[in-house]
C-alpha cells in the first residue's frame, strides 16, 4: 500500500478560505510569497527579480503594514502578481499549471491514480486556508482514500486560547479529521515563550486527550523571522526546538508524533568552498529526539532541494541510508508535499527515486517507508 502521508487540498488562493475575508486571506499569500526560497522575476522579460519587497517592516504576522503592490491572483495563469512602477512581477511558490491557485481533491485523486499511490493524508497550512470544512469535504470525495490533518491557529494561543482549544477539538470530534498539525514558529508570533510551556498547558492537555496523532513543523526558535540570524544560529535554534520536543514528547507518552518535511535540509547542506553543494552533513545530536520511539520521521526531499539537486538525486541517497540506519524505516513516512514538489519533478519521479534507485533499501524498508509507516500511526488496516 503506498501512502504519501504529506499533500495538499486548497481553494483559491483568493478567497477567505476559512479567514475572516478574501483579504485577509490574500495577506497570508502574500507574506509567505516574501519569505520563500523560490525565486521571482519580471514578467515582461523574465529578468530575476526579489520578493523581499512583498515583506512587511514587523515580520510574518504584521499584516496591517504589508506594501501595497497590488498583490494578487492571475487565475488565468495560476500565479501570484504584483506591481512595482509599473512593471508587473511574479513567482512561483505555487506550482505552475493551478488555475486560480486552487487544488481540488479531484485534482489530487488524478494524480494520485496515475502515479499508484492508494492513500493520502492532507496537511494545512494557513497560507493555503485554515477551514477544518473544507478538509472534510475533500475527504469526503473519497474517504478510503483521502485523510486529513487538523488546522490549529497557533498564533491565537497567546490571545484566545479557549477558542482554539474548541477549534481543535471540533476538527476532530465534529469534522472527522485524523490528525493534528501543530507549527510552533505560529506560536511565537506573540509571545516567546518555548510552545511547551505552562501557558500552553491546556491545549496540550485537550489534544493529548484526543487520541489522534500530532505532526509538528518545527522551525528555529523565537528570533526565526530576523534577518540578523545566520546559518549557524538558525542550525542551533533549530537543535533548541527539537529539545522542546523532547521534553514535550516526555509529558505526553501516549501521542504518536511525526517531523513534517523531515529536518530543515537547506540549513545543513555541506559549505562547499565553490558555492555549490555536494551533499547533507547531520550532526550527531540532531538524532536524540528518536531515542523516543512514537517519533516518526518524513522522507521529504524534491520540493524542499528540487532547485539544489535533480533527480534522482543521488546526492540524497546516503542521507536517506543514514535515516534508515539510524532511526530505522518503520519509522520513516514518505511524503511529497504534492502539489508543490511538482515544481521539480513528477508524482511518478517522486516514488521512483526511492524504489527504483535507493538500492540499499530492503523490500521491508520500501513498504514501510512508502505506506506501512503512515498506515500504523494513522491506524489504518493494510489492504490485502
Amino acid at each position: 500500500m503506498i501512502i504519501d502521508s504529506h499533500a495538499y487540498c486548497f481553494p483559491p488562493a483568493d478567497s477567505p478560505a476559512g479567514h475572516p475575508t478574501a483579504a485577509d486571506h490574500l495577506r497570508w499569500v502574500q507574506g509567505g510569497q516574501a519569505s520563500h526560497h523560490q525565486p521571482a522575476w519580471r514578467i515582461r522579460d523574465r529578468a530575476p527579480a526579489s520578493s523581499d519587497v512583498l515583506a512587511a517592516p514587523g515580520g510574518a504576522m504584521d499584516f496591517d503594514n504589508l506594501p501595497d503592490v497590488n498583490f494578487r491572483v492571475d487565475h488565468d495563469k495560476g500565479r501570484v502578481v504584483w506591481t512595482i512602477d509599473g512593471e508587473d512581477f511574479t513567482k512561483q511558490f505555487y506550482p505552475p499549471n493551478l488555475p486560480h491557485l486552487e487544488y481540488t481533491p479531484h485534482n489530487l485523486l488524478a494524480e494520485m491514480d496515475y502515479a499508484g499511490v492508494d492513500k493520502v493524508l492532507l496537511h494545512v497550512d494557513a497560507m493555503l486556508g485554515r477551514d477544518p470544512a473544507f478538509q472534510a469535504e475533500s475527504v469526503a470525495v473519497d474517504p478510503e482514500r483521502i485523510y486529513s490533518l487538523a488546522p490549529v491557529d497557533e498564533w491565537r494561543l497567546a490571545g484566545e486560547l479557549d477558542a482554539v482549544i474548541a477549534e481543535t477539538v471540533a476538527a476532530v470530534e465534529q469534522h472527522g479529521l485524523h490528525a493534528i498539525k501543530f507549527n510552533p514558529p505560529h506560536a511565537y508570533y506573540y509571545r516567546s515563550d518555548p510552545w511547551d510551556g505552562e501557558h500552553l498547558r491546556p491545549f496540550w492537555e485537550a489534544v493529548a486527550a484526543l487520541g489522534v496523532p500530532i505532526f509538528f513543523t518545527l522551525g528555529t526558535g523565537p528570533g526565526e523571522a530576523s534577518v540578523l540570524q545566520t546559518v549557524e544560529s538558525r542550525r542551533r535554534g533549530y537543535l533548541a526546538e527539537l529539545d522542546i520536543l523532547v521534553r514535550w514528547m516526555e509529558r505526553y507518552p501516549d501521542v504518536l508524533c511525526s517531523l513534517t518535511h523531515g529536518f530543515p535540509w537547506r540549513l545543513f547542506l555541506d559549505d562547499d568552498p565553490a558555492g555549490s553543494p555536494s551533499r547533507i552533513e547531520l550532526p550527531d545530536e540532531i538524532w536524540a529526539p528518536f531515542a523516543n520511539p512514537n517519533l516518526g520521521l518524513e522522507v521529504c526531499f524534491p520540493v524542499r532541494l528540487g532547485d539544489v539537486f535533480d533527480y534522482p538525486y543521488r546526492e540524497l541517497w546516503p542521507t536517506l541510508e543514514q535515516m534508515v540506519e539510524r532511526i530505522g524505516a518503520e519509522r520513516l513516512l514518505w511524503g511529497t508535499d504534492m502539489p508543490f514538489q511538482n515544481r521539480f519533478c513528477t508524482y511518478r519521479q517522486s516514488r521512483r527515486w526511492i524504489e527504483d534507485y535507493c538500492g540499499f533499501l530492503s523490500a521491508e524498508d520500501l513498504a514501510a517507508i512508502m505506506g506501512g509507516t503512515c498506515a500504523r500511526v494513522l491506524g489504518l488496516r493494510s489492504r490485502n
